[in-house]
């Protein structure tokens, strides 16, 4: 259809084809000068790179850049989040120990979430109020070559192994 075909009769009312909807030949020109247009643009204005770069060794560790300063980095693609506080470095499993319900951290409020009945987590991971009713999940972590190294399939529950727990995390180089 072009712009001088009148709308075929079984058009939907909601659409007669107005003026004010493009055609197919404004659409592939505008896609055209906008593609064009962020090319023009500097690199450091386009889409911001990953805050940090994961990688996979050999026996399945995630490994992380030290974070320079203390917060929480969520690795989505993974289900680990690191968070660095209090001069330590612990990583957490993404869902939450009640009802494996992902968990959001609430930077304004300085707590973890669960999306799903609200439970509230520390930054370091202690279960402050809800239905959960142990602490979040930690995941086995170390310091290697200037790196964090998560073992993600290595979970120490706060209620099964105390120690085990509050031994993972590893101090701020």
């Amino acid at each position: 259809m072009n712009e001088s075909t009148p709308p075929p009769a079984d058009a939907s009312p909601a659409c007669s084809a107005c003026e004010a909807c493009p055609n197919r030949r404004d659409f592939v020109r505008w896609s055209i000068a906008a593609a064009a247009a962020l090319a023009l643009l500097p690199r450091n204005l386009r889409a911001s790179p990953p805050r940090w770069i994961t990688s996979r060794d050999g026996a399945g560790n995630l490994r992380y850049p030290v974070p320079s300063a203390d917060g929480v980095e969520i690795d989505r693609s993974n289900e680990v989040i690191l968070a660095r506080t209090e001069g330590q470095i612990a990583a957490f499993a993404l869902s939450c120990p009640h009802q494996r319900s992902m968990l959001r951290w609430r930077e304004n409020d300085g707590i973890f979430q669960c999306t799903k009945h609200h439970s509230e987590y520390s930054p370091a991971g202690v279960y402050q109020k809800g239905r959960a009713t142990r602490n979040m999940d930690r995941l086995a972590i170390r310091l290697e070559a200037g790196e964090v190294v998560v073992d993600p399939d290595t979970r120490f529950l706060s209620d099964d192994d105390p120690e085990g727990w509050a031994g993972a995390v590893v101090p701020v180089p």
